[in-house]
């Protein structure tokens, strides 16, 4: 029930905060659409992904693709929260709210910095994403867990994007594809279907090979 307080309590928020409707090309990309979404079932479906990441890595993280934060506000109050993220109204968004968050870009985020990296529905947008994995990886620790989630771009996905109303193309991956590159790096050590076990996204868990 807390979970689902804080889901209503930000979807309020940044519905008040962001002009996600009226500007809805500028924010398709990000994950902000799914969060404030009025199909409630289509809402939970984006704050699943961020409730599942959150109990399998609870440590001072690196947010790749972090939009407006909503991974930061679950973790600890005490996590040294660092993110990426290019679009500057959603930084500026997840800045007003965390304001002891860190930016970084790939370039200035430290290597082996990190316990956790997270790369929540993000890395499917790109078409260089093994180098970005590659990148990634290295800012993890030897000892830290690298958290992956995105979309399956099975039939029942793309039903239940048509449903929510989203028809944009601009994933140019999917998860499975992304998962085989990570296995060539790293091994997997937890996995999840999400929501309530349908196979819409997946989310699993890596380290380093020791």
């Amino acid at each position: 029930m807390m979970r689902f307080g804080h889901m209503v309590r930000r979807r309020r928020q940044l519905q008040q905060e962001l002009p996600v409707w009226r500007d809805f090309a500028a924010w398709e990309e990000t994950c902000v659409p799914s969060y404030c979404h009025p199909n409630w079932l289509a809402s939970y479906a984006g704050w699943s992904r961020l409730f599942a990441a959150v109990d399998m890595a609870r440590h001072a993280v690196l947010d790749f693709g972090a939009s407006t934060g909503e991974l930061g506000r679950l973790l600890p109050e005490n996590c040294d929260y660092h993110f990426i993220e290019q679009e500057e109204p959603a930084a500026a968004c997840l800045l007003r709210g965390l304001p002891g968050a860190t930016r970084h870009t790939l370039d200035t985020a430290p290597e082996a910095g990190y316990q956790a990296v997270f790369a929540l529905d993000s890395l499917e947008h790109n078409d260089n994403f093994p180098d970005l994995i590659d990148q990634l990886t290295g800012k993890l620790r030897r000892n830290g867990v690298f958290v992956l989630s995105g979309p399956t771009e099975n039939a029942l996905y793309r039903l239940g994007r048509r449903i929510a109303g989203f028809d944009a193309h601009y994933h140019v991956s999917n998860i499975d594809r992304i998962e085989s590159s990570m296995a060539r790096r790293m091994r997997r050590t937890d996995f999840r279907r999400v929501p309530f076990g349908l196979p819409l996204f997946k989310l699993s868990v890596w380290s380093h090979r020791l």
